[in-house]
């Protein structure tokens, strides 16, 4: 059964340094209370992985936009200009990966693989400057690039419905990575929007097990 802790005791759970898996999609399904959290603690040179950069002030960018982010690693970053600018002024490392790669690359760490086949990215400059690819490989006469695994200290991922054994529902897009990222940290925290008795979702709407949860905050109480 996974734990229920205050959005303080959340965030302390995220130290300087650490690479931190945030789900959502610009911005939706961003556990928003433990953001503001971080940024009130001013945790520092973090190592993000998301699904990208959402509008500035919003989200996960605040992290970016009071510089406590040191790399991103991410999928899409046009409406946070902090991003340019910084990256610009060698203070934050970005790795621009194409989202579905991504998407396998944090299943793949979920999953204990070895990496992601792709051709997504070949002649482009994801082949030629993304750290994580790991090569080329061919099969039956065709390219594909080789994409390492991606794994986190911690998992902030956003629920709507979260019951009290940690199983998790999410609403609409912000589902986004979340029930990935859930599978591919050393501890997952889940925001919930609300919660209810266990087995008040119904089975076949969970998407994220209880045991992939290891702490929640209630964020309908905050």
């Amino acid at each position: 059964m996974p734990k229920f802790v205050s959005v303080e005791e959340a965030a302390a759970y995220v130290k300087d340094g650490m690479t931190v898996m945030i789900g959502g999609f610009l911005g939706c399904g961003n556990p928003h209370h433990i953001i503001d959290e971080l940024v009130k603690r001013g945790v520092q040179d973090l190592t993000i992985i998301s699904n990208d950069s959402p509008p500035t002030g919003y989200g996960l960018s605040k992290l970016i936009d009071n510089h406590q982010v040191k790399r991103l690693i991410t999928s899409h970053v046009g409406l946070n200009p902090n991003v340019a600018e910084q990256m610009n002024a060698g203070e934050l490392e970005v790795n621009l990966t194409p989202q579905g790669s991504l998407a396998e690359m944090v299943r793949a760490g979920g999953g204990g693989l070895g990496g992601v086949i792709t051709p997504t990215g070949l002649g482009t400059l994801v082949e030629e400057q993304n750290p994580f690819v790991h090569g080329k490989i061919t099969i039956d006469g065709r390219e594909y690039l080789v994409m390492k695994p991606v794994h986190a200290d911690v998992a902030l991922i956003s629920g709507h419905t979260v019951d009290k054994a940690g199983n998790v529902w999410y609403k609409g897009t912000s589902r986004n990575f979340c029930s990935l990222m859930a599978t591919a940290a050393d501890v997952v925290i889940c925001e919930a929007d609300h919660v209810v008795e266990t087995g008040g979702i119904e089975p076949e709407n969970v998407v994220t097990q209880g045991i992939f949860v290891d702490y929640i905050v209630d964020g309908g109480k905050l």
